[in-house]
């Protein structure tokens, strides 16, 4: 069993709170736009970490993150990336890909809409935590934390930080 703790968007804002509410996660997952390489070294230097750079990230951020991690999480196939949208409306540049060989749990961020839609035709889970930073046109800033316990993810919460 993992507890993953997730966020996005944060546009070289971390607030002080993700520590907080991610201290009982194993790992923490970034799906992009850091905004400040200063954010990758803060979480990677509190929990195992993953992240995948954003369409407003720098050279530095993107020789440290790859555009898309793709990787196994217990018995969960996940697939994290900035871009990506969501079920029924895939990014352009995933679509060949996500419909041939759909992972179990499908994450991106780019939007700020918070967003956690199962697709049923690809039999996948979309997640996008909305918004971290302060930067953007979302209203209240947000995290997610969950579990995957061996093929399952389950005990998703949704953790509102305030105001932008």
């Amino acid at each position: 069993m993992k507890k993953i703790g997730l966020l996005s968007d944060t546009h070289g804002y971390l607030d002080d709170a993700v520590f907080r509410y991610f201290e009982s996660c194993d790992e923490i997952w970034h799906a992009g736009d850091f905004g400040s390489i200063d954010i990758i070294d803060s979480l990677a230097a509190f929990k195992p970490f993953k992240g995948v750079w954003g369409n407003i990230d720098g050279k530095d951020i993107r020789l440290a993150c790859p555009e898309h991690e793709r990787f196994m999480c217990e018995d969960v196939d996940v697939w994290m990336t900035h871009i990506g949208g969501y079920p029924g409306r895939y990014a352009v540049q995933v679509r060949p890909d996500i419909t041939l060989n759909p992972p179990k749990l499908f994450i991106c961020g780019h939007s700020h809409i918070l967003k956690v839609q199962y697709d049923p035709k690809l039999n996948l889970l979309h997640l996008n935590p909305g918004a971290a930073g302060k930067q953007g046109w979302h209203k209240v800033r947000t995290l997610m934390r969950f579990q995957i316990t061996e093929d399952r993810i389950e005990n998703l919460e949704v953790i509102e930080l305030g105001n932008r």
